[in-house]
């Protein structure tokens, strides 16, 4: 069986792939680039399936203003796209450069799949911890989804153990507005990974939020919730027929007093609510005249 070439890039690390990236290609490759290429700004495109979608403006105000001063230390890395070039990593730098106003940047062009290419970028990401958490998840979900990883596989690409990618992926099973509360930063994912479980993940969210509570306090009250969830409920009462409705007003209206029948089948009870000894007392009175 020839073996996947793909998979014997795992557990290399984040050094390996980003080191064999940054060399230039072997004389005669079709590749072959030097690796600091200046390409025209206006050639090259975001990559679609770039699991970062988050980008802080300031902090893309504050790279742009580098590199005004010192221009792109560190080269993008894109592949060719027909006659464009698409990023595989270095999307906030080619954002930046765009602002300060650059027409052309350098950059490392590198023939690689689809597969590989998702691979790389959240490698870069991860390790650098430029993906927010839901972001991280997708990432692994689409390798996953799309190219047969295992979790195994993933936690060997980028260096963090099953349980790691387990509890990621984990965090695709809350609801959108959870979601984007841990997009934009507001919960953490140990708060969120406390709410999977729980009846109301939104409500109890914006709890935590408000109350700008610890994780070990969402813990807290995410399990007060589950506790909650497993008390059996309480028994709905049963609909009263009109008769049974029309009796408890005539007696109510005759004692003065409010009545309550239930009744199963051939059985039941009739309780009489008073609220002062008196009323008591007249009631004991009416019944031993009986």
């Amino acid at each position: 069986m020839v073996e996947d070439p793909s998979k014997r890039r795992l557990g290399r690390g984040l050094a390996a792939l980003i080191g064999e990236m940054d060399q230039p290609s072997p004389v005669g490759a079709p590749t072959g680039v030097n690796p600091d290429r200046l390409v025209p700004i206006e050639q090259i495109a975001r990559n679609p399936r770039n699991p970062r979608r988050q980008f802080n403006e300031a902090d893309l105000q504050d790279l742009s203003s580098s590199i005004r001063q010192h221009g792109i230390v560190q080269p993008v890395v894109a592949r060719m796209r027909g006659d464009r070039y698409e990023l595989i990593a270095g999307e906030r730098r080619w954002r930046a450069a765009q602002l300060a106003g650059l027409v052309e940047i350098p950059v490392i062009v590198r023939d690689v799949d689809d597969r590989t290419a998702l691979e790389i970028a959240i490698v870069e990401n991860v390790q650098r911890a430029d993906l927010n958490p839901l972001e991280e998840a997708l990432g692994y979900d689409q390798l996953i989804a799309e190219h047969g990883y295992t979790q195994n596989d993933l936690g060997e690409i980028i260096g963090k153990s099953r349980s790691h990618v387990a509890n990621s992926l984990r965090l695709l099973k809350l609801p959108e507005p959870v979601r984007d509360m841990l997009s934009s930063g507001s919960l953490s994912a140990g708060h969120a990974r406390a709410l999977i479980t729980t009846s109301d993940p939104a409500a109890l969210a914006r709890t935590i939020v408000a109350k700008g509570m610890s994780v070990r306090d969402a813990e807290r009250l995410a399990q007060n919730d589950i506790k909650g969830q497993n008390q059996p409920a309480p028994p709905k009462p049963t609909e009263k027929d009109s008769d049974t409705v029309a009796l408890e007003r005539t007696l109510t209206d005759a004692l003065g007093l409010e009545v309550k029948i239930s009744h199963n089948g051939g059985s039941g009870q009739i309780r009489i609510q008073y609220k002062t000894l008196e009323q008591l007392e007249d009631i004991c009175r009416l019944l031993e005249r009986k």
